[in-house]
Formats: C-alpha cells, structure tokens, sequence
C-alpha cells in the first residue's frame, strides 16, 4: 500500500450530541481489537477526545484543523500521522457542515473529508424520529455534492421495532444502514464544564470505557462493511508532512533540554510539538506538575500547555518545590512557552491558591466560556516569536485572569475583535491563545534556539 492510499473513514453527524465521539472511538478500538493499526484523528482543536482515540487505538491522537493550520497542510499531517495504518478513523466536529463561525466551509468536518478524498459515515441521533430519519439523511447526502455521504450508523435506537422502522424508512434513501446502536447501551464518559473529563484524570475507567464501546460498536455495526468502503478510497497525491522541514535543525553543540509539563493537570497538547521541538535540535523530557517537586536536570526551556490547573489548584499549590523551581528558571531568562492552563499556573493565584507567581496577575473560575478562532500577530521579539509573526489560534476557557495583559503583551489580536493579550517577560510568553505549531513551524524553532542560547538552570 502506497502512503496516500491509506483506507480511511470520516464519521460525522448532523449536530454535535449525536453520538460521533461514542462510535468513533468504539470502532477504532474495535478494529485495533481485532489486529488492526488505526490511525485516530479529529477534526478541529480539541484535545480531550484525541486522548480516548490514543487509549483505543495505541497511537498518538492527531488534529485535524483547516482553520488553524491551513487547508493545503490538512492532507499531508493526515498521511504524517497515519504512516504505517492499515485503517484511519477520523471523527468530525459538530455538524458535517459546520465551520468557522462567517467563514463558510472553513475547517467543518465536511471540509476535510473533501480534502481527504475520504467517505463520510453519519451518525444519526434516532431516538425521536422514524420515517424522518430517511429525510435528514437525503438532506444532508444531497447538501454537496463533493461530499460522498456513503453511509448511516443508527444511534440511540429504542427497541427492535425502532430498529425494524428506521431501516424500512432508510431503504429508498440510497444511503446503507450500516450500524444500528442501542440508548441502552451507553458507556461511561462523564464530562464537566469543558467537555469530557481527559483520560489522564480517570485512565482505569477510561479503559474500561473503551472497552465498552468497542464491544458495543461491534455487536450493532457492520465492520466488514465498514472496512471495505475504508479500503475504497482513491490515493492521496500529497506528500506526507515532515517537522524536520518546517524548522531549522542545530547542527553543533549539545541537544537543549526543554521540559514539557504533562499529567492530569495540562493534558491539552498537538503531537506535532513534541516532534517539531526535537526535529529542531531539542531533547524533549516530560514532567508532572502534580507528582514532580523539580524539572528535570538540566532543563533550558520550558513548555506548559493547557489543561485543567483550575480543577488541582490545591495540589499544583502543595508542590511548593516545584513551583519555586519554575519561578528560578523564569527569572533566569530560559525560555517558558505557556497556553492557558500553563498562563494560569505562573500567575500569583488561581482562585486564590498560589501558584508559581512568574506574572504580576491572579485568576478565577467564572461561569463565562470562552471558545473561539482568533488571529494574532506578535507585537514584539520574544522568545517564541519574532514580531510581526500572524497566526491562527482558539481560546477555550472559562476562567479570568486579572489583569488580562502585561506591559508587553503576547499577542495582538486581530479578529475577530482588536485586543492585546497575554504577557511577554524575560523569556516567558504566556497567553490564553493555543497555537497549532505545524502552521507556523518557527515558534518551535525560535523556542529551541533560544533554549540552546542558555546554560541550564534547572536540576
């Protein structure tokens, strides 16, 4: 099999609540069960459901997002993440057409199943409809045309009888039935106020949840249909995506050392970072704010992405030892890259438990969420980037820092409203806004550069 002649599957349906992330995730643990390599890949930003993907399937749950990284980088992070698979499963975002808010298509689901030449499983919530479900499925198999709606899974079916309907129903609608899932048959996956709660808070029962779905996925879905419409699809003409080619890689002296902040706390981050940061010269060693009481030896920069540090605000305040050590390696001018929850953790305060005190500014939970696309550009030199550097980014949250800015902010955003964000000092950047790196490879670069520029302070 060629590299762009991966078998591949989107499964999306008309509404976010339908039941994507439950049958997505249970047929790419049922097909792993069964000896199978898959891929798992989501579309748009969110980390919390890539994380289920990575328990059921062994591989790094990878994101999809043509808003943030560009339509022409869909295709090749694709075939990047799904070397070597023999299947690839991709779960959509919220509708099949649903995009960037005033931007049409931009980065929906269908989007990128256009972009990945691939056939779109729908997910249709059928527990209040019978003969209609044939109409919404016509609906949205004839919507566009460049689409290839090439099959429906039946979820939240009531009874046999309900079952028996939708098929009756479903037979002159041109689109196969290919699954039927029981209301009966829900696994365990609790959510709170940012969506499900992350694997790394609750990993025991996260895998007995999968394991859950993969039994169910297997008893109500046809999976050998399923793979021979997967294994259908025409070959990719693009190339794979390559980190050592979007950054610069050190060629003399020793590999910086620069920590990533992981654990239950700060599970939010893109595989590619890791791997543009030790494309560009890094050795990347993780740590666990809640468990380690100092970065590892050596470290020269640091990285600390989002998460939930509002949910362990006592604990990320007990380990005083850790907290000071992050405070040294501020003060000492290494390089820090922090993203929300990492922008909340050197603050003074979260909800007033202290936290590592990098920056002159405290934060609360609110009942307000934040979600959305932004653009940016870099005001200033920093040590991710140089100024005038555009990117993409989302905000999702629902805390307040206060005051919102420093002296020499982050970022200024651009759309869809005109602020500064985030804070630039020494060599910390922090701010609210997520950036996918493999848009804009040279913020892992710049970071590393800078890293290798210093001694090490840690350890």
């Amino acid at each position: 099999m060629s590299t762009g002649a991966v078998p591949r599957l989107v499964i999306a349906a008309p509404s976010s609540g339908a039941g994507k992330t439950t049958v997505a995730t249970g047929l790419m643990a049922a097909f792993a069960e069964a000896g199978l390599a898959v891929s798992p890949h989501k579309v748009g930003p969110d980390y919390i459901d890539p994380g289920y993907h990575s328990l059921a399937t062994g591989r790094p749950g990878r994101n999809l997002d043509a808003y943030l990284c560009g339509p022409d980088r869909i295709a090749p992070l694709f075939l990047h993440g799904a070397a070597g698979a023999d299947l690839a499963v991709v779960e959509g975002v919220m509708g099949l057409f649903d995009g960037a808010s005033g931007m049409g298509e931009l980065s929906s689901t269908a989007q990128v199943a256009k972009l990945l030449r691939a056939p779109v499983v729908l997910v249709v919530d059928a527990s209040s409809q019978s003969r209609s479900v044939a109409a919404l499925v016509h609906g949205f198999a004839s919507w566009d045309p460049e689409v290839r709606l090439a099959g429906v899974i039946l979820n939240k079916v009531g009874s046999d009888r309900h079952e028996e309907l939708l098929r009756e129903a479903m037979g002159s609608s041109g689109v196969p039935v290919l699954g039927a899932l029981r209301r009966t048959q829900q696994a365990r996956t609790p959510s709170r106020h940012l969506g499900l709660v992350p694997v790394a808070e609750r990993r025991a029962e996260a895998v007995e949840s999968v394991r859950e779905l993969a039994a169910r996925v297997r008893e109500g879905c046809d999976l050998e249909a399923l793979l021979a419409l997967a294994r259908g699809v025409p070959e990719l003409p693009d190339a794979p995506w390559d980190p050592a080619a979007g950054v610069r890689a050190r060629t003399s002296g020793d590999r910086p050392l620069i920590a990533v902040a992981g654990g239950a706390a700060f599970t939010f981050s893109y595989a590619e970072h890791a791997e543009l940061l030790t494309a560009a010269g890094a050795e990347v060693v993780p740590f666990d704010p809640l468990r380690d009481e100092q970065l590892p030896p050596g470290t020269r920069g640091l990285v600390i992405g989002g998460g939930f540090p509002e949910v362990y605000a006592p604990d990320l305040s007990a380990n005083a030892p850790l907290r000071a050590a992050v405070a040294r390696l501020a003060a000492s001018g290494a390089p820090v890259s922090a993203e929300c929850a990492g922008l909340l953790y050197l603050s003074r305060s979260i909800d007033g438990k202290p936290m590592c005190g990098v920056l002159p500014a405290d934060a609360r939970m609110t009942e307000r969420l934040t979600l959305g696309y932004r653009e940016a550009v870099a005001l200033a030199d920093n040590a991710v980037a140089v100024a005038g550097t555009r990117v993409r980014g989302h905000e999702f949250h629902r805390t307040a820092l206060e005051p919102g800015a420093g002296a020499s902010p982050a970022w200024g955003m651009t759309h869809p409203e005109r602020r500064v964000e985030g804070f630039v000092s020494g060599g910390v950047h922090a701010s609210y806004l997520h950036v996918h790196w493999a848009a804009e490879p040279s913020l892992a670069g710049r970071l590393v550069e800078s890293a290798a520029a210093g001694a090490p302070v840690a350890g």
